[in-house]
């Protein structure tokens, strides 16, 4: 074969087998699309809520809005609707698929009777940011992601990080799922305080649109969740806490072994939360609230927790509904939520506390929703409101 011959084959060949490569790739992302039936809806569609005109230098602009994008199944069975509510640096995306295509627990939840709202939060996405109403934004370098959820079993920052099995990828760098995931993430208000009160308002006017629901909030949004219910006890029907927002009272650092632990800055001044509460005996200011350590953690893979001093002041609008706090196994939440959950119960609250790891379901990270097995996931949410509402939504 003449030199030229033989590097036309080498080209052919090379075209013919990046074609191949190609054609398998497109096959394999279809069948992810492919797994489940089409979704047969009575409504697809959006709208905003809560938005208002606010002048800057003589000019209008809207701030406050909301985006909710909606579907409802042809074949709606369960009365109450689900609020879905994204965390930090995230948007409503967390709940309409995963990066490796696979649907979202939208769909999901859609498939089980249930209408489902998700949001993009104020300042957020498709939610529109307004600098002169919210102040500065901030964005996240990618290796907050890599640390916490892609790949935290290489960084292993807390003693349950080399435990995550279940993220739908290599969690190297430029692998398409971590690509997804970091392509996704935006910029939010700088301020939490604020945030935490665009929310509560945005999601009470939301629920005053569309009626009871369910409200389902994960990460930072869990801190939106509590003031909402603690507003409208009447139109929660129930909380899925899915790892929120926490500890009481002081953040966490993740400094590595063998110390783990580093006490972080006060960031919730009203214990989960830094929107006022209705206590009882009312709490007139933060310091009202007067604020103790465990002497010892529960156990040497957990935090310290933070209570209140006894006799602890009550949430008797957070008492008027079911809650479910549930908890991964390998997530940074899981030396934690335990530390919410007895918050909850100091203050007469009752909630369920589901951890995955006892049901056999392991390695899950903090962003569970985008795993590989975030179906399994959704269902024992499922189950848990079944059962929760005795079959009687």
């Amino acid at each position: 074969m003449h030199e030229h011959q033989r590097q036309g084959f080498m080209v052919r060949s090379a075209l013919v087998l990046a074609c191949a490569a190609l054609i398998i790739s497109t096959l394999l992302s279809g069948a992810a699309f492919a797994a489940e039936p089409p979704l047969v809806l009575a409504r697809d569609g959006f709208f905003y809520v809560n938005g208002k005109s606010t002048m800057v230098n003589d000019r209008a602009y809207i701030s406050g809005q909301m985006y909710v994008e909606v579907r409802i199944p042809a074949e709606k069975t369960k009365p109450y609707p689900i609020i879905m509510v994204h965390g930090g640096t995230m948007s409503g995306t967390n709940f309409t698929g995963t990066p490796d295509g696979r649907e979202g627990w939208a769909q999901y939840f859609v498939r089980q009777g249930y209408a489902v709202y998700v949001v993009d939060q104020p300042g957020r996405g498709r939610s529109g940011y307004l600098a002169a109403a919210y102040g500065p934004n901030r964005n996240v370098e990618r290796g907050n992601s890599a640390s916490r959820f892609v790949a935290q079993e290489k960084f292993k920052l807390w003693p349950q990080a080399h435990l995550h099995t279940q993220w739908p990828g290599t969690g190297e760098p430029d692998d398409d799922a971590s690509m997804q995931l970091a392509s996704g993430q935006l910029p939010a208000i700088e301020s939490f305080p604020r945030q935490q009160f665009l929310n509560r308002d945005a999601l009470v006017a939301l629920l005053e649109k569309i009626g009871p629901s369910i409200l389902l909030v994960h990460s930072q949004a869990g801190a939106f969740g509590w003031p909402v219910a603690d507003a409208r006890p009447d139109l929660v029907k129930a909380i899925l806490a899915i790892e929120p927002n926490g500890p009481p009272f002081y953040g966490v650092d993740f400094v590595g072994a063998p110390d783990w632990f580093r006490q972080g800055a006060l960031g919730l001044d009203y214990g989960i939360t830094s929107v006022p509460l209705a206590y009882a005996p009312p709490v007139q200011k933060p310091a009202d609230l007067v604020v103790v350590a465990q002497e010892k953690p529960d156990a040497p893979d957990l935090v310290r927790c933070y209570a209140q001093k006894e006799p602890a002041r009550q949430l008797p609008n957070l008492q008027k509904m079911p809650i479910l706090v549930l908890s991964s196994e390998a997530s940074y939440h899981a030396p934690y939520d335990h530390c919410t959950v007895k918050y909850l119960q100091q203050a007469g609250v009752k909630p369920a506390f589901i951890r995955l790891a006892d049901l056999g379901i392991r390695g899950n990270s903090h962003v569970m929703m985008l795993e590989k097995n975030n179906k399994e996931i959704a269902a024992v949410i499922a189950k848990w409101l079944d059962e929760t509402f005795d079959g009687k939504q």
